[in-house]
């Protein structure tokens, strides 16, 4: 089967793209031009493509040809997010959580449909 993995080197992506390829499947997934090794090593097809841009979505989608899209696109990283500011009052939380979580909750509302978008586009 054909799968498209977004946010493919992501926290979730990156052992999400193994296991894929372990089963068989043509794995394509998604990720920064900095990491496009990484992919590599995970054993899938990398593209770089911003789930923010519906063009690069929609681009990278109708290249692939998936019949399966997996959203695993995140912005968790201390390097996407910055460090989160911790409060210690008792127990460890982010202070700031909408902050923090800011670009993550945006791909998750803006990047959805955008790969929704693309997903009916190739159908």
């Amino acid at each position: 089967m054909r799968v498209f993995v977004a946010g493919g080197t992501g926290v979730l992506g990156r052992r999400l793209v193994p296991q894929l390829v372990a089963r068989g499947h043509e794995v394509t997934a998604t990720t920064t031009e900095a990491k496009l090794d990484l992919v590599q090593q995970l054993g899938a097809t990398g593209v770089v493509m911003d789930g923010l841009d519906a063009a690069s979505v929609g681009e990278a989608v109708a290249k692939a040809r998936p019949e399966v899209i997996a959203h695993q696109v995140t912005a968790i990283s201390m390097a996407h997010a910055g460090k989160p500011d911790m409060a210690h009052a008792g127990k460890p939380h982010i202070k700031h959580p909408d902050r923090w979580f800011a670009l993550t909750n945006r791909m998750r509302r803006e990047g959805t449909d955008h790969l929704l978008g693309a997903a009916e586009a190739t159908a």
